[in-house]
């Protein structure tokens, strides 16, 4: 009558065993990649003393760094011995974006104004399509 059969009291023991080893293994995995340095013995990399080398490496030319400012201002001052320049560098804030203008809502078309029009159109249509015969 029933397609399901009733499995046996040692078939789901069996099943029970299976799930609880394969979720043993599986935690026993997590502890190992856990504590891999623990158990090969491996130190942590600030507790080794490794001795420190330094290459000289010849480090490519930085390319120069152009700043365009708007504003610039100099002043000199004179006192005593030499001239002195300073230099005032203001920032400009950056042009905003236009506003932009609020969208235009066309006014939506009523039942009887969408009628009258589909009428209308399809007077014309008729009226073109008896010219031609």
């Amino acid at each position: 009558m029933s397609e399901e059969q009733q499995e046996s009291g040692l078939s789901g023991l069996k099943k029970t065993i299976l799930g609880v080893a394969g979720t043993a293994v599986t935690g026993f995995g997590i502890w190992v990649t856990t504590n891999i340095n623990k158990i090969f013995g491996v130190e942590e990399e600030s507790d080794v003393k490794t001795e420190q080398v330094q290459q000289i490496q010849q480090q490519p030319a930085a390319a120069p760094v152009v700043i365009n400012l708007e504003n610039n201002n100099t002043q000199q001052q004179s006192s005593g011995g030499g001239t002195h320049t300073r230099e005032i560098i203001r920032e400009v804030p950056a042009q905003q974006p236009a506003a932009t203008p609020a969208p235009v809502v066309e006014k939506k078309e009523t039942p009887a104004e969408r009628i009258a029009r589909l009428k209308a159109e399809k007077e014309a249509k008729n009226a073109g399509g008896n010219e031609n015969s």
